[in-house]
């Protein structure tokens, strides 16, 4: 049985900016990131302005992004990303968040889709976490 200290060590943590309305509950982000590696992290979902005004002060990219990995443990879900996508995508708005926060959880785990190895490498460790959790191959086209 792990430590108090150890339980500590692992905890996921999440906050809303937005309202909850239409959004993934805690539990469920929880158990996603938890998939992914049991890694201490903070999970935080964000408007529009918020997720464009990271991405420019940290990617020097003027428009708001689908995930943001920080190497502090954070990881920042922007949900009219997320939920656009999901829609032109053709998935369920819980399916492209547990994507997403698998995605956020490997870049802190060291993974990287920059190159085309890494990238095949980076997709198929998603889509077997994924598969696990009960969620369809999000890079298959149907």
């Amino acid at each position: 049985m792990p430590t108090k200290r150890a339980r500590r060590k692992n905890r996921i943590f999440v906050q809303y900016a937005v309202p909850r309305r239409g959004l993934p509950d805690a539990s469920r982000l929880r158990k996603w990131a938890r998939a992914a590696g049991r890694i201490p992290v903070t999970l935080r979902i964000v408007g529009e302005a918020e997720g464009r005004r990271l991405n420019r002060a940290y990617r020097r990219n003027n428009r708001a992004t689908n995930v943001l990995s920080f190497h502090t443990g954070d990881v920042v879900l922007c949900h009219p990303v997320i939920a656009r996508e999901a829609r032109a995508q053709g998935k369920s708005v819980a399916a492209h968040y547990a994507h997403l926060v698998v995605h956020g959880i490997l870049h802190l785990r060291g993974y990287a889709h920059e190159k085309k190895r890494d990238a095949a490498r980076m997709e198929a460790r998603e889509i077997a976490i994924l598969r696990r959790a009960g969620i369809r191959n999000p890079y298959a086209v149907e």
